[in-house]
């Protein structure tokens, strides 16, 4: 197969477009199969095979075709998530954030919470799960504990970037990290969001990587005080080597989002063509910002009131995006001076969408139905159950084929019946 989906939405830019062809006919589940744990990452699909992580910090490779497993790896014992002092991920905590493969390099890197509470990054093989190498990525001085991996990890410039959030619920000493890591492993470079406590990377997005290396987040509120400003609810560019802030934007009510834990990082950012990037967060309010010089604060290229607020992940297809709202899905025109919503289908459970075979593709976490909607008016054109989701099921793509998390499995269509 000639697409690789080896990221979160396919790529660290984060486009989330699969192949328009072939094209949605007859569309059937071809295949479902049970893995040990929850699944709260994205499936990756690689040459062929779907790489498929769980809460019980398990990988496996199955057979786009079949299903069938290739391999699997346990890479330890996960955290019983009873003894964390808030969360909603439950019974164990393991993988959460979606792994990242390198396909010419034949490996995929894993980031898995172990008993002992520890954040462990893992290079495996892709042809047989073998280990090549972990080492601990938990930053000096961070209280493991309270630090959740939920972002999608990326890869770019040699390294591979992994961010940090808090738990659900906010308790204790978390901070907004982004920690690089070569390739072949070594020291690592770290990056923290410089307030008192607070701004997580939390967005199952994750970091987004453009072409020239740049590594783009979202943050979120900081629980110390509002007054000062410390890149809190901000979209960040930074240096490759995560030492440099390039530039940065922030909404003119940064201080009033933050008060009301109104996070701007509920989104990640969505590098578009033509130099846009797009951000969107609890608020609702989007905004397109210049790649490169994001404006600092309140220097928006432009902004509207989209919806209700945003939670997930977006994908895009030229000029529009898609955005998972609390009140549905929209489709939103985006350009450097003016947004505006293209339709909006009334589905207020939809998690992040991707597109694929001519269709705009998401799960509605509430009653596990994968939907596939018409790109250019929000129809419904398909629907099936996959039994299962969570708020953050993301699906992927290759040709002939969507996968979808479902719960404590995976469900791949046959897009062509």
């Amino acid at each position: 197969m000639s697409v690789e989906w080896s990221e979160y939405h396919r790529d660290a830019g984060r486009s989330g477009a699969g192949p328009a062809e072939p094209a949605m006919t007859a569309p059937r589940v071809a295949w479902r199969m049970g893995v040990d744990a929850d699944v709260y990452a994205s499936p990756l699909i690689v040459a062929g095979h779907v790489i498929v992580a769980t809460e019980n910090n398990t990988v496996y490779s199955l057979d786009i075709f079949t299903g069938a497993i290739v391999w699997s790896r346990h890479l330890g014992d996960p955290v019983d998530a009873s003894t964390l002092p808030c969360g909603n991920i439950r019974p164990i905590a393991g993988i959460t954030g979606t792994p990242a493969a390198d396909v010419a390099g034949r490996h995929v890197y894993v980031s898995a919470f172990l008993r002992g509470y520890h954040h462990v990054l893992y290079s495996m093989s892709l042809v047989d799960g073998s280990v090549t190498w972990q080492q601990t990525i938990d930053p000096v001085g961070s209280d493991a504990r309270v630090q959740q991996l939920r972002g999608a990890l990326a890869i770019g410039g040699g390294f591979v970037y992994v961010p940090f959030g808090g738990l659900f619920g906010d308790c204790g000493d978390y901070h907004g990290y982004v920690v690089g890591v070569p390739l072949a492993g070594g020291a690592a470079s770290t990056f923290r969001i410089p307030t008192a406590a607070g701004a997580s990377i939390w967005s199952p997005m994750g970091v987004s990587v453009d072409g020239d290396g740049s590594v783009y987040v979202v943050t979120g509120n900081a629980t110390s005080s509002a007054s000062t400003f410390g890149y809190s609810d901000s979209v960040m560019q930074l240096s490759p080597d995560l030492r440099t802030v390039r530039s940065y934007f922030a909404p003119s009510n940064w201080a009033q989002l933050n008060r009301a834990d109104t996070d701007l990082g509920s989104v990640g950012a969505t590098l578009m063509p033509g130099g846009i990037v797009f951000s969107v967060g609890k608020q609702g309010v989007g905004y397109a910002l210049r790649a490169g010089a994001l404006g600092g604060i309140g220097g928006e290229l432009s902004s509207a009131g989209i919806c209700a607020g945003a939670w997930g992940g977006t994908s895009w297809l030229e000029s529009t995006v898609f955005v998972p709202c609390i009140d549905g899905l929209y489709a939103v025109s985006v350009a450097a001076n003016a947004l505006h919503v293209l339709w909006h289908a009334d589905r207020p459970a939809l998690a992040p969408p991707i597109t694929s075979a001519g269709a705009v593709w998401a799960i509605d976490w509430s009653s596990g139905t994968l939907y596939a909607f018409d790109p250019n008016a929000g129809g419904v054109r398909f629907t099936t159950s996959v039994g299962s989701a969570n708020r953050y099921s993301t699906p992927a793509a290759t040709e002939g084929f969507v996968v979808a998390p479902a719960g404590r499995a995976v469900v791949a269509v046959s897009v062509v019946g």
